[in-house]
């Protein structure tokens, strides 16, 4: 084809592609030979709007393909009815628990969830919580991520009266209501708990000391071991991601070890589960060889053979109680953030990966 030709058939008008105008109240008003004022009323049901007039807009709103701008609205009313969640991770049984907690109850108060995953980096975090303030979200959830050592990335939300609560992993701050269990004391029911059936040299895989769930957790193991007259041993902690691959190397330094543990207390349920698979293929039984416990009562818990102990703790609760408290906090804001702390209720579920005694 000639370049001309091709230049005269590209660039002729493409009538058929270009956008339809969007249909505004002016374009009702005309229409029905009304004021744009009285469309306005008719399509917000208006009480003061006559009844027959009020379904001659509808109707003819129907028709025409009208549908408000809810953006423009929220700009005049500064409300989004946004609610931003950040999360480290979406790939989590505990988190999708937490999630569906949210939205249960937003839902039901006409909230929409803008739901982010920090990928357990502060930077990201940071990066989300600046794309929610952009998106003026009327309230923020946040869990924070693995390696997150301050908050000044949400204090735009403070200062706008906007109220951020902390779930699961938290930072101490009384301008930020949080959501939590008492890990300190469910490590400590965990770790007696191993000490009780035997284990006198317990391992604890364990994760970065700057969350306070693992920080809590850390003091509940070693404050056990204190008070049944076990000496602490810091060749015994393994920090690490908690990841699958974390429970395999773990695996490996523990069969390295000089003096073989007799227990092992794991921060996650995925980390010990991994654990226990390379250890029983190294030929160890468990509990007999070394016993197990994790932390959260996951699916695999129950798949593992043999089942393992864990913490149990209540996702869906923990989310349920975060949206009722960030509503609440919405509602009735005063220009602060002050709110009492929730602690949530654990169990310790013993099985079979943990039973030396009857």
């Amino acid at each position: 084809m000639l370049f001309s030709a091709w230049l005269k058939i590209n660039s002729a008008p493409h009538h058929m592609n270009k956008p339809e105008k969007d249909v505004t109240i002016y374009d009702i008003a005309k229409k029905l030979n009304i004021s744009a004022a009285t469309v306005s009323r008719g399509l917000q049901n208006h009480a003061g709007t006559n009844k027959d007039t009020k379904k001659r807009i509808q109707d003819a709103a129907a028709e025409m393909g009208y549908h408000s701008n809810s953006f423009a609205s929220n700009l005049r009313s500064k409300k989004s009815n946004i609610i931003g969640v950040i999360v480290p991770r979406l790939n989590s049984v505990f988190m999708s628990q937490v999630i569906a907690g949210i939205e249960s109850e937003v839902s039901n108060a006409n909230f929409t969830l803008i739901i982010s995953q920090s990928l357990e980096s502060m930077k990201k975090e940071a990066g989300s919580a600046k794309a929610m303030y952009s998106n003026r979200v009327d309230g923020l959830l946040v869990s924070l991520a693995y390696d997150t050592t301050n908050i000044h990335h949400f204090e735009n939300f403070i200062k706008r009266g906007i109220p951020v609560i902390f779930f699961d992993r938290v930072y101490e701050n009384k301008k930020y209501p949080a959501i939590y269990i008492d890990n300190y004391k469910a490590a400590y029911e965990v770790t007696a708990h191993l000490i009780e059936q035997g284990c006198k040299k317990i391992v604890h895989l364990t994760g970065s000391q700057l969350q306070n769930v693992y920080a809590d957790r850390f003091k509940g193991y070693k404050q056990a071991l204190l008070d049944h007259g076990i000496e602490f041993d810091e060749q015994l902690v393994i920090i690490s991601g908690l990841s699958a691959i974390d429970g395999v190397e773990a695996a490996e330094q523990i069969l390295k070890m000089p003096q073989r543990p007799d227990g092992v207390f794991a921060a996650n349920d995925q980390c010990a589960v991994t654990c226990m698979q390379v250890l029983k293929k190294a030929g160890l039984k468990i509990p007999e060889d070394i016993a197990f416990a994790g932390f959260n009562n996951d699916p695999l818990t129950c798949i593992i053979e043999p089942n393992l102990t864990t913490i149990n703790y209540k996702g869906y609760e923990m989310g349920q109680v975060a949206a009722n408290l960030l509503m609440n906090l919405m509602y009735n804001n005063d220009g602060t953030h002050n709110a009492d702390n929730v602690v949530l209720s654990h169990e310790l579920i013993i099985r079979g990966s943990s039973l030396r005694k009857g």
